[in-house]
């Protein structure tokens, strides 16, 4: 292939977006041990002391799974999530969305399982005890593994639960996935692709034209 016929700002746009990819993938491996360390942080927490519930995100290692309590003024909304009951029974996840003051951000408080999606608890409010969790995740998966995702919302597993309700399992660092490895796998594999279809681009470009 004739160097000169290659295509000088095309090349340094590609060329620099495969570098942009792969050092993204470095990065999600270097997330991958961070993660993995803060779960093993996380594992010990259900036993350690009671602690403040957190009223802004991002939930740290240290708070995860925590003991802690919440008073909830006034229940302003439901959310309804597939979820585990603490008998190891699965069913449809009771997510309050709590008033806690005259302003700020409130709370969500994970009440309870119940097997129906539409039960409606008759809870209305108050005091509530359990452990420190994060809300349930549905950032797009692009914007995961790129790093510019939102953090999750800090969310109360409530101890026990109203009538109608089964309390929620417990919360485990076995049920948060560590998906870094996956997700720079991806960006190994756009950066690949990326630079495969830029190659086939420049030799069909250098292609002689039939007559």
């Amino acid at each position: 292939m004739n160097k000169a016929r290659i295509p000088l700002i095309p090349t340094i746009l590609v060329a620099f977006a495969v570098l942009v990819m792969i050092g993204l993938g470095i990065w999600q491996l270097q997330r991958r041990g961070e993660k993995a360390q803060a779960l093993q942080l996380a594992a010990s927490n259900p036993t350690r002391p009671p602690v403040a519930f957190p009223q802004l995100p991002p939930v740290s290692p240290e708070q995860l799974f925590r003991p802690s309590s919440v008073h909830c003024l006034r229940v302003i909304g439901w959310q309804v999530e597939a979820g585990r009951a603490a008998d190891g029974s699965t069913g449809y996840r009771h997510i309050a969305q709590c008033a806690t003051g005259a302003e700020g951000p409130g709370a969500l408080v994970a009440l309870g399982v119940a097997e129906r999606p539409d039960a409606k608890p008759a809870w209305t409010g108050g005091q509530v005890a359990g452990w420190i969790s994060e809300e349930p995740d549905h950032r797009a998966l692009l914007t995961r593994i790129g790093g510019r995702a939102m953090p999750l919302r800090p969310m109360l597993i409530a101890r026990a639960a109203p009538d109608g309700l089964k309390p929620s399992a417990p919360p485990s660092a076995a049920d948060v996935p560590n998906n870094h490895l996956a997700y720079a796998v991806q960006w190994f594999f756009f950066a690949g692709i990326a630079t495969i279809i830029y190659i086939l681009a420049l030799r069909r470009r250098g292609a002689p034209k039939s007559p």
